[in-house]
């Protein structure tokens, strides 16, 4: 019986770091995929306002509000970013006017499209860093891929 003395705390103290170790494995991943999650939906609710407007009305295209939605939540930039190190300057509209900064079919619209065309916008984030809730794993800088959604839009 002496010599068993310790053995429950040696075998705890095998089992605990992989333990651990898993436990905030999964603790990052779902916070990556909150992260992820909270960006898609900012993003398709910035595209949803965007539909609903013609981009060659410049006076009335809300353009800047639907960078500030994406981000913060709201069409003022009012509060702080829905995710930690999200900026307006990660978001990116492609429509028929907006092409800066996209790639594909929005790359080169024509100015003057035909009356049949579907007009679609795009908005998307580009480069947001994933930021770790621990320091145990050291992911390197983590960027997401691009974050994007399309809808057609009405005019």
């Amino acid at each position: 019986m002496r010599r068993m003395q310790g053995a429950v705390a040696v075998e705890f103290a095998l089992l605990a770091v992989p333990l651990i170790t898993l436990l905030l494995g999964i603790a990052e991943f779902g916070h990556a995929f909150y992260q992820y999650n909270t960006v898609v939906k900012s993003v398709r609710d910035s595209t949803r306002l965007l539909s609903a407007y013609d981009p060659t009305d410049t006076a009335d295209y809300p353009l800047a509000q639907a960078q500030c939605l994406a981000v913060y939540g709201t069409t003022d930039c009012s509060g702080s970013p829905l995710v930690d190190g999200l900026k307006t300057n990660m978001v990116v509209v492609c429509d028929q006017v907006n092409t800066a900064g996209c790639t594909g079919q929005f790359k080169n619209v024509p100015t003057n499209p035909a009356a049949e065309t579907i007009n679609l916008v795009q908005v998307k984030v580009t480069g947001y860093p994933y930021s770790q809730i621990t320091g145990f794993f050291n992911l390197g800088g983590l960027i997401f891929g691009d974050i994007s959604c399309v809808m057609r839009q009405v005019l």
